[in-house]
């Protein structure tokens, strides 16, 4: 008798919080989303923009290397070692900085000092800086160097010189070539030995890194790179359902580990297969009324914290490529907008911890927005 008893109190009780969740679910749904003002860019915010990887792509210090030492003599300062790309803290943000002056020459031409910043560019994407990047690539102890993060970045580069029609950009994209081949190269090498993706929020995400490198393999038909991509990223990440979004951001993430999947699996899927891949991975989103808190940062000075920024903008890309030729999804393009929103006044302060590569997650966040 004690024992039903216990039970029917168990019954009570689990029927009462259920009612509960399904109570606060429905509230969920059906409360109505305020609508974000459209962020903006123009010829003032390119000008603002360009000013951050102006400040520092030949900025030297301070710098973080990532490098492994083989012996004392690989002790070398960051120009030298990196002569293209040792501005921006590092080497990957030294490579997106330089995108993004690239991206917003190619989008303003009359953007201020042009021929400054053309020469600039040609000046550090020399033939024979290069060749020493391709040399410290091949190195011994350094043959992973920014896999992936850095790559990707890379091969975004590379694409954005393609599209760019400027006699600038044929001369920078041929002195890039070599590097940009053995990064595809490397590439093709790697992905067949992954057996495993890494589902993180920073810069090891396998989904992020096949993003940008799959942009570059279409933009520039590389069939080889394509398919390498295609086939692993299919093995990866087919099969998956319910990507825990409530468990994100952690605190130092700049990336979405279940958007940046979601975006991915948009380029290879066919339309109607990835709207059925999507309904399985992330079912919230087709909530006409759905929400995402924005990451929020509590220190800007902190290289870590401000990477919450960071997430905001890497979001809203994903967001507009997901939605992207789907009518029943363009709710999420508020949701980006939001987010940019909330993020794109905090980059242009006196932190360096964030202006050395804010600008470019804001540049590429703004460039995804559907004309």
């Amino acid at each position: 008798m004690k024992k039903r008893i216990i039970a029917i109190i168990f019954f009570a009780i689990f029927s009462c919080n259920n009612s509960k969740q399904q109570t606060s679910t429905e509230q969920s749904t059906n409360q109505k989303v305020e609508i974000a003002e459209k962020p903006t860019l123009n010829l003032e915010q390119a000008h603002k923009l360009a000013g951050l990887p102006l400040h520092c792509i030949n900025n030297e210090y301070p710098n973080k290397l990532s490098q492994t030492l083989g012996s004392d003599s690989d002790l070398k300062a960051p120009s030298t070692l990196h002569p293209a790309f040792y501005g921006c803290f590092d080497w990957h943000s030294s490579v997106h900085g330089h995108w993004s002056l690239v991206s917003l020459l190619k989008q303003f031409p009359n953007i201020d000092d042009a021929e400054g910043i053309k020469a600039r560019l040609l000046n550090n994407i020399s033939k024979e800086n290069i060749a020493k990047e391709i040399e410290y690539f091949q190195g011994e102890h350094n043959k992973s160097f920014e896999r992936t993060y850095g790559w990707a970045w890379l091969l975004k580069l590379a694409e954005e010189l393609h599209t760019w029609d400027s006699e600038t950009a044929r001369t920078l994209e041929s002195n890039l070539q070599p590097l940009t081949d053995l990064i595809a190269e490397k590439y093709i090498a790697f992905l067949p030995k992954l057996n495993y993706p890494q589902r993180v929020g920073t810069h090891t995400n396998t989904a992020f890194g096949l993003n940008f490198a799959y942009d570059y393999a279409e933009t520039v038909n590389h069939e080889a790179l394509k398919m390498t991509i295609t086939e692993r990223a299919k093995y990866f990440f087919l099969n998956d359902i319910n990507c825990p979004m409530s468990w994100e951001p952690s605190g130092s993430d700049f990336l979405s580990p279940c958007l940046e999947e979601a975006a991915l699996m948009k380029r290879l899927l066919p339309k109607n297969e990835f709207k059925t891949w999507l309904n399985a991975f992330l079912p919230e989103l087709k909530n006409k009324n759905y929400k995402l808190e924005v990451g929020l940062v509590s220190d800007r000075s902190d290289g870590h914290l401000v990477h919450l920024d960071g997430v905001n903008f890497s979001r809203a890309w994903n967001f507009y490529k997901i939605s992207k030729g789907l009518p029943e999804y363009q709710h999420l393009q508020n949701v980006a907008n939001y987010h940019i929103n909330h993020s794109l006044p905090s980059i242009f302060g006196d932190n360096y911890e964030g202006g050395h590569w804010l600008g470019s997650f804001a540049i590429y966040a703004l460039n995804g927005m559907p004309q």
